[in-house]
């Protein structure tokens, strides 16, 4: 069950469950991959940035993979192996594959400026990894600080036949949606598959523009999963409804540096992992905060049944 370029539908980004003293917990990683079964998200993504990669020893990470997949009901998982240095980045991506993920995804490392620089990452990275692994090229500008220009992820997507998918979290980014879109019908790039992140602040306008689904961690996938197929079927108004209701909440949850926080209480709420942790160094939620989420808890209840809690 390899990843392909006809990937749709929504990939919920997993976070990375731990136990109040850091420690991974592993039983409620199974419990969250059967989380997000139920909810009919189309596919699973961990260990992004999301995911706290970034605080975990090479075998954690394996851990967080072997246990995501194994929960997860054969439904495809990609995992995130995004590293400065192209052998663990190697390993990463041999164990996932090795394990059963549909593919990989990576983000070019800050240190690349140019459009020649990050060309050739990307076909180093691929040389790394294997020219057999489908693989997924994070734009994620804001938080990486590397500009990828719609001619450059052209560029890469010709060249590069494993790439097939963009995970599209450019800010804005809605003319690039476009324009590679336009691009793709007249056959000037060949067919890509287009999820978006950045939380879904922009997921309603992103459909529009032609792309196939969501690439996030919003702690309530099943709104994304309805604007999704609402806008599939061409019911803009139903689709603009569901994402207004879930608006302020959306928001609260992208505040930067506190926002994981935000996200991992809710699914806590929600049942899916058994403790909102973050593994130190990682900020806490100040009870007027949890109070504040309460609140719009309840207000976005209202409209979605889902979110009474």
């Amino acid at each position: 069950m390899l990843l392909t370029c006809q990937a749709r539908g929504v990939y919920a980004i997993a976070p990375t469950p731990f136990l109040p003293d850091g420690v991974i917990d592993e039983v409620s990683i199974s419990r969250m991959a059967e989380f997000y079964a139920a909810t009919g998200v189309d596919g699973l993504t961990v260990l992004g940035i999301m995911g706290e990669a970034n605080k975990l020893l090479p075998e954690e990470a394996v851990t967080v993979v072997k246990a995501t997949i194994a929960g997860f009901s054969g439904r495809p998982v990609i995992v995130g192996v995004s590293s400065p240095g192209l052998q663990s980045m190697r390993e990463l991506a041999r164990e996932a594959m090795d394990g059963g993920a549909a593919g990989v995804m990576f983000t070019p490392p800050s240190a690349m400026r140019t459009d020649e620089q990050i060309s050739t990452y990307v076909r180093q990275a691929v040389e790394a990894i294997g020219s057999d692994v489908p693989f997924v090229l994070q734009d994620h500008p804001t938080v990486t600080g590397v500009v990828m220009s719609s001619q450059l992820i052209r560029r890469i997507v010709q060249e590069t036949p494993s790439c097939v998918m963009l995970k599209h979290e450019d800010w804005p980014g809605l003319e690039k949606i476009s324009l590679l879109r336009h691009w793709q019908n007249i056959g000037e790039m060949r067919e890509l598959a287009i999820l978006c992140g950045n939380g879904g602040l922009f997921l309603d306008c992103e459909m529009a523009r032609g792309a196939d689904g969501a690439m996030t961690g919003y702690a309530f996938p099943e709104m994304l999963i309805d604007v999704v197929a609402y806008h599939t079927v061409g019911n803009r108004v139903a689709a603009q409804d569901i994402y207004d209701a879930h608006l302020p909440l959306l928001r609260y949850e992208q505040q930067p540096g506190v926002g994981l926080a935000v996200r991992k209480h809710v699914l806590s709420r929600r049942g899916a992992i058994a403790h909102s942790a973050l593994r130190s160094p990682g900020p806490s939620l100040s009870s007027k905060a949890v109070a504040e989420i309460d609140f719009l808890l309840e207000r976005l209840s209202v409209h979605d049944r889902r979110a009474a809690l």
